[in-house]
């Protein structure tokens, strides 16, 4: 049964609904302009994004633009008046795209790091952003093999799509099968540990400015913070001072865009006193964010369970790419093959008749929009304990929203949304100016370390 033209646009609006039902915030209200999914697609520059570069733009049917609207208008909807207003979330999903110069590619990713190659009885994504990701091929088709991308596809021909995805876990590469994503997912449940009274949740949402410690890089953690930032927290972005957030290396305007207006520290996390000032500054945050697998953190004496438990107004934000516990706290993802773990190649093959990237590295925006709203809703309710959220799971939640019970569902519903796109609609993506440049590395530790409240 086809949706009522009106329901439809009104996705974006639900969703967030079940955002806040599901932090036990059904008494807030998120407000939502109503507007079609794929108008929300093609205007953000999502629909550009993806297809074949040699012919027109392929329409993913799933709402992948307007629940990016939704997450943030529930966002909003905590946050002190007025704070997100300039933001629209579905632009977010296509900010480094139009930074970067991206463009749509198919079965390559608009970054070019990523591939879908065909095994014997199916596909994977295989993301070799890294020059060190190269150099585990021949241990990965345990064969030598030309390191380029023509010999690698040849080989990969060889294996079956299970043998590969395991063995390349397993060697720590990023790689996801070609699947579909389970029809219904139940929405991220991220209930407050504390519940205080309704004065306190008040003042904190008007007049409190919560400390956030960002430990994250890239893109899906420091949007988070980024939108704290926006909404009156204090980010102090914490960097290693041997192995700083690589975005540092790429176009400054991204930077300054993810980063300006935060404060910068940078420690060495290989000495004493770097680690010691790590602790103290975890000690003193309201929410932490980070990006990490859970063994690297250990590795440096940090346990976030054993913390949010003796801190109950902690929130701890843990963004991974397929969840923390055995054995998939392991695996390594990335925007882009997270997008396909997620089901999106699956279903542009079902509707389209060939799997295909969808945006660019779609995964990391997404949750990064989800671990805000996470993040303030733990803050405002008085702590969230620990908070764990994957790249894959985000995907496969929005794939799952409202989804139709089955392939044909999904092709009438891309043919309908095809339908109400207008000529005008489809448009490049764009990003928005940074406000200021971001601080240098480390530029910021002597005050914030005052700030705080620890010793020089």
């Amino acid at each position: 049964m086809v949706a009522p033209q009106a329901e439809v646009e009104h996705t974006a609006s639900r969703y967030a609904a079940a955002l806040l039902r599901a932090l036990g915030r059904a008494d807030v209200a998120a407000a939502v302009a109503p507007r079609h999914p794929a108008v929300a697609a093609a205007r953000c520059g999502l629909l550009a994004l993806t297809g074949p570069s040699e012919a027109p733009p392929r329409l993913c049917p799933a709402p992948l633009a307007a629940c990016a609207d939704g997450a943030l208008a529930a966002l909003a909807a905590l946050a002190p008046p007025r704070a997100l207003d300039d933001l629209c979330g579905a632009a977010l999903l296509t900010e480094r795209a139009a930074i970067f110069g991206h463009a749509r590619r198919g079965r390559v990713s608009p970054g070019g790091s990523a591939r879908l190659l065909d095994t014997r009885d199916g596909a994977v994504a295989l993301n070799l952003p890294r020059d060190d990701d190269w150099t585990l091929l021949p241990a990965l088709l345990e064969r030598e093999i030309a390191l380029d991308w023509p010999a690698l596809a040849a080989a990969v021909r060889d294996t079956t799509m299970h043998e590969l995805v395991e063995r390349g876990r397993e060697l720590g590469l990023a790689i996801a099968p070609v699947v579909p994503a389970p029809l219904r997912r139940a929405l991220l449940a991220v209930p407050a540990r504390n519940e205080p009274a309704d004065e306190v949740r008040r003042q904190r949402r008007q007049d409190s400015h919560p400390r956030v410690l960002d430990l994250s890089s890239l893109w899906a953690g420091p949007l988070c913070s980024h939108l704290l930032q926006r909404c009156g927290a204090d980010v102090v972005k914490l960097e290693s001072t041997r192995r700083p957030d690589g975005a540092r290396n790429g176009p400054a305007t991204f930077f300054d865009l993810l980063n300006a207006g935060k404060r910068s520290v940078a420690l060495d996390f290989a000495s004493d006193d770097g680690r010691a000032r790590l602790r103290e500054l975890i000690s003193r945050a309201d929410i932490v964010i980070e990006a990490s697998r859970p063994r690297a953190l250990r590795q440096l004496g940090i346990d976030a369970e054993a913390i949010v438990a003796k801190r109950p107004h902690l929130t701890w934000i843990s963004l991974t790419g397929y969840g923390r516990g055995a054995p998939q706290e392991q695996w390594i993802a990335y925007g882009d093959d997270a997008g396909v773990a997620g089901g999106l190649a699956y279903l542009m093959r079902q509707v389209h008749g060939a799997p295909m990237f969808v945006g660019d590295a779609i995964a990391d925006p997404l949750a990064g929009l989800h671990a805000a709203l996470a993040a303030w809703a733990g803050w405002c309710a008085g702590g969230g304990g620990l908070v764990s959220i994957a790249l894959v799971d985000v995907v496969r939640q929005i794939v799952g929203f409202e989804a139709p019970a089955d392939a044909a569902g999904w092709r009438q519903r891309a043919r309908d949304w095809a339908d109400a796109l207008g000529s005008d609609d489809i448009r490049a993506p764009q990003a928005r100016r940074a406000a200021a440049r971001a601080p240098a590395l480390g530029a910021d530790n002597a005050r914030v370390f005052a700030d705080w409240g620890i010793a020089c």
